[in-house]
């Protein structure tokens, strides 16, 4: 296994099926750039005669597209910058929490990461798209879905407040499950 040893970025970058590692080799000699993701080699150029500029590529299950901008900042040093849909990582990120909700759990034994997507009320847990039922109740609604052998829901009821919208709630056997901050 040949040593990363030109490693010049590392970021952690969380979707809905989970947070992935993204690592960017530069060569500042050779003008080598490769791209890993979670591990996994996704982009490799030997030799390039431009040493900034971009490379793309997806990342995670729904493929969200993913770009290293490499500019020079002076003489021989460089700067990298990691956009995801277009949006530096940080405007990415503050977006995504307006859009998901987060619970981290632990089921006998076995640590769960579940995410709504509030816009297509989509429900991932552990990288997987769960297979849901939707209802009304009297006060809002319920998405019923099941993780082993738990049964789970998220309750969507209004705030009052038209600022605060909707506020979504992890039950899992009866209990609440307090939401995460990534």
């Amino acid at each position: 296994l040949e040593k990363m040893t030109d490693l010049v970025a590392v970021w952690e970058v969380a979707l809905s099926d989970g947070v992935h590692k993204i690592e960017f080799e530069h060569g500042t000699t050779s003008g080598k750039r490769v791209v890993y993701v979670d591990g996994k080699e996704e982009i490799r150029k030997e030799w390039m005669f431009k040493l900034v500029g971009k490379e793309t590529f997806p990342v995670g299950a729904a493929k969200t597209r993913a770009t290293i901008n490499i500019d020079a900042v002076s003489g021989f040093a460089y700067e990298y910058t990691l956009e995801i849909n277009g949006k530096s990582l940080k405007k990415y990120m503050e977006n995504r929490s307006k859009i998901t909700n987060t619970w981290v759990l632990s089921l006998g034994g076995m640590d769960y990461r579940v995410v709504l997507e509030k816009d297509t009320m989509d429900v991932w847990c552990n990288g997987q798209k769960m297979e849901t039922a939707g209802e009304f109740v009297e006060d809002g609604t319920e998405t019923h879905f099941s993780v082993g052998n738990h049964s789970c829901y998220i309750k969507a009821v209004s705030s009052g407040k038209r600022k605060e919208g909707i506020i979504h709630t992890l039950i899992v056997d009866d209990r609440e499950i307090p939401e995460a901050v990534e």
